[in-house]
């Protein structure tokens, strides 16, 4: 099977084995830059080799991730097969007569056959998610735009979002932890109302072992005390449609149709009719497509005061890389009968093994939900798994600056409280940080200030609320909890200092943080005292 475009045979080591994915083995889709590594997008021709890697790929290289290579796909992300390369098909691992899906193939196959512990895709038709039913994996989608898009090819701009495969949700949400801005979300504790359509309603394509594996679902969701909430899908799947029978895809021919028309030798050619196709529509029809999507989105809306979660197939069913081949345009749609929507109507997603087709291929349900209740999906999902209880708790965030740092003298705190490593990060540009006086052990203080600020590196952990009160409770003056404001835009609560505690401190802003002041002063080890930041 053609799972690799580009694999060293010495990956780089990691940069941070102490880190939330120190040393572990990640994959990355062939559209994303990794920095040493050409980006092909499936087409040889198109190559080049970027300097830096895309900012989802930097952080978590931060994170201790240790790239491995650069995986095949449907060339410029274009299908939901995985036979549309030059590379050759990613055929299945569990029936090589069968496709992988696509677009994000090769990923999906590092992981299943065991030669990554995960892998980025990208998904802007269901990508991310196909593959992940037909490899049996763990495929997440996450809220539009929160996972930065910077340097990857675009398929369609708007529309793009970076997922990731994993074999268990926990990994799938490390990793996304590792790369995405904090988030809060508030979301029901159970039993919910779980939206579904009946099995006899949906299309399966004649595959009645795929409509059982759905019906399962409903059974399983039932067994576990929730509460099955039976809706019309028409608006949904309708949306979907918009995405390749409608102007939308003139967005792809904007992204490289300019480098198709040059007609490569090395161009797919279902991938090229279809995305030079996307020059012949009309700016009106584009206007009124988006009427159209705003007139699903309100009926969307309407299904959603219904229900907590949304459960459909990820695929109606799975098929043979000669049947593809034979019929690639209307196999393909079918395939994103349950996932094109997903992009257009600001959704987030995540792709969850069910059973197994009479094939012997994996399949599996995907829940979603509305924009930026991620966090609520990893939940989910591990309920439907029976992995987890229906009774979340509302994490909450905490940005740490000085001796609470790791391998500082205070960490031992969080560590009692269960504390999770989130990620490293930095606050905005608009803080000061200062050494305070007489404090034992050593404290820093952070004053946000109306000019002459920099960035200052933080550590940001999770804690339960109960566990994030008892730690508060215990700040001594002149520190306390605000909120700050990360460099990436997202806000937390974290350290601030009160102004009246900075008499005979030290500004020490220039050293970029605490670590660095301390290393730069070999400040020696303090004996575990009261709170600071």
């Amino acid at each position: 099977m053609t799972t690799w475009i580009h694999k060293p045979a010495s990956p780089a080591p990691s940069r941070n084995l102490t880190g939330p994915l120190g040393g572990l083995r990640m994959a990355v889709k062939d559209n994303i830059d990794v920095a040493g590594m050409p980006t092909t997008a499936a087409c040889p021709s198109y190559a080049y080799l970027p300097e830096q890697s895309a900012p989802v790929v930097e952080a978590l290289l931060n994170a201790g991730a240790v790239c491995i290579g650069k995986t095949n796909l449907d060339q410029f992300a274009t299908g939901l097969v995985g036979t549309r390369s030059p590379y050759g098909p990613c055929r299945n691992p569990h029936h090589p007569d069968y496709i992988s899906g696509g677009s994000s193939s090769g990923s999906a196959v590092a992981v299943s056959t065991g030669e990554a512990d995960f892998a980025l895709g990208t998904d802007t038709a269901g990508s991310g998610r196909v593959p992940a039913a037909f490899n049996g994996l763990i495929g997440f989608k996450p809220t539009k735009g929160l996972l930065s898009t910077q340097g990857v090819v675009p398929a369609c701009a708007s529309l793009d979002c970076v997922s990731i495969f994993s074999k268990t949700v926990d990994m799938a949400r490390s990793v996304f932890r590792a790369c995405a801005p904090p988030t809060s979300t508030s979301f029901p504790g159970g039993p919910w109302r779980i939206g579904v359509a009946d099995p006899a309603s949906l299309f399966f394509d004649n595959d009645p072992s795929a409509q059982a594996a759905y019906a399962a679902a409903l059974a399983q969701w039932q067994a576990r005390g929730h509460t099955l909430v039976f809706i019309d899908p028409a608006p949904f799947l309708a949306a979907a449609r918009l995405l390749y029978e409608g102007p939308f895809v003139a967005e792809r021919y904007a992204a490289v149709g300019a480098f198709l028309d040059t007609e490569p030798a090395d161009a797919e050619p279902t991938v090229s009719a279809i995305i030079r196709g996307g020059a012949k529509h009309p700016a009106q029809a584009l206007f009124e497509a988006m009427d159209r999507l705003r007139e699903l989105q309100a009926q969307a809306a309407e299904r959603w005061q219904q229900m907590d979660l949304l459960m459909l197939p990820t695929a109606p069913t799975c098929y043979t890389i000669e049947a593809v081949q034979a019929d690639p345009v209307r196999l393909n749609s079918n395939l994103g009968t349950y996932t094109n929507f997903v992009n257009l109507l600001d959704l987030c997603a995540i792709a969850v093994p069910c059973g197994t087709l009479a094939s012997g291929i994996p399949t599996g349900v995907t829940l979603l939900a509305p924009a930026f209740q991620d966090e609520a999906l990893f939940h989910a999902a591990e309920v439907f798994l029976g992995e987890a209880e229906a009774q979340p708790q509302n994490m909450v965030a905490l940005a740490v600056v000085g001796a609470h740092l790791r391998g500082m003298a205070l960490h031992g705190q969080l560590e009692t409280l269960n504390a999770r490593f989130l990620r490293a990060a930095r606050t905005a540009p608009c803080y000061r940080l200062y050494a305070l006086a007489e404090t034992n052990p050593p404290k820093p203080g952070l004053l946000r200030v109306a000019e002459g600020g920099a960035a200052i590196e933080i550590e940001l952990y999770e804690l339960t609320p109960a566990a994030f009160g008892e730690f508060v409770a215990n700040i001594p003056a002149p520190l306390g909890i605000g909120t700050l404001q990360l460099e990436d835009g997202g806000r937390v609560k974290g350290f601030l200092c009160e102004p009246e505690g900075l008499r005979g401190a030290e500004d020490i802003t220039h050293h970029g943080g605490w670590r660095g002041f301390t290393t730069a002063t070999a400040a020696p080890a303090s004996r575990p005292g009261s709170h600071t930041a």
